[in-house]
């Protein structure tokens, strides 16, 4: 992929219909955004407003109906299912809200796996899990099973996973939704730490809260973009006492 100043991701006109025998049902529309790299965008709405269905997309888990998607100058609905899957491993990082860890792997080859599936030697797989894991400071439990971490731990371990493979962008599907208030805001100064040392992430989230940790926040409600605003702005005018309703 071309390394060149553009937008990573470019979305015009995207949608999103599902059929069933009776109901055609509409969960995105209309969709136009862009995100830059080094961007932290948050991508906030209420249960059912197409926000995974639209991180499904950006992710190549999922393709739209309509609308052109444009990924890293190159668009991806002429693209194969073997190089879809090849960019999926090595431009995105996916964070999920359960984690999506495998329960008979170790930390270690949990984090090592999406290298295994690139032929990445083992020496080279070595460090990059190590760095990765040093990163979330999950160091110290490396071979530790899934089953024998807290949610909050998992959750680290699910962020290692996701950075080990230097992607273009780190997708994050409600990261915080299974964790309490504590391991929540922990996971979120991870992730922006990450960025603040140059990761683009894209998150969807329902908490008001972690959106507004983002750069820039985009409102989804029935399957469209209502508007867009700067989160940090937004968050300091509320501090202030400010009415932003």
């Amino acid at each position: 992929m071309s390394a060149d100043a553009h937008s990573l991701i470019n979305l015009k006109g995207l949608s999103k219909v599902f059929y069933t025998e009776e109901v055609e049902t509409h969960a995105l529309s209309n969709i136009d955004m862009e995100i830059q790299k080094g961007e932290f965008v948050s991508i906030a709405g209420p249960s059912g407003c197409g926000k995974t269905t639209l991180l499904s997309i950006l992710g190549l888990l999922d393709s739209p109906s309509g609308g052109k998607y444009v990924l890293d100058n190159e668009p991806v609905e002429n693209l194969t299912a073997s190089t879809r899957a090849k960019i999926r491993n090595q431009a995105i990082g996916f964070i999920f809200q359960a984690f999506n860890l495998i329960g008979d792997l170790t930390v270690y080859e949990n984090v090592e796996l999406p290298l295994t599936y690139r032929g990445m030697p083992g020496k080279e797989r070595k460090e990059r899990v190590q760095e990765a894991l040093e990163r979330v400071g999950m160091a110290h439990r490396i071979n530790h099973y899934p089953s024998q971490l807290s949610g909050g731990q998992q959750q680290r371990v699910a962020v290692a996973r996701a950075i080990v493979g230097k992607p273009l962008i780190l997708l994050a599907d409600e990261p915080t939704g299974n964790l309490d208030s504590k391991n929540g805001h922990a996971v979120m100064e991870l992730l922006k730490e990450l960025h603040d040392d140059g990761a683009t992430i894209c998150m969807v989230t329902h908490d008001p809260r972690y959106a507004h940790m983002a750069q820039r926040m985009i409102h989804l409600f029935d399957g469209q973009i209502v508007s867009e605003e700067d989160a940090k702005k937004m968050a300091e005018l509320e501090e202030s006492g400010f009415d932003v309703a």
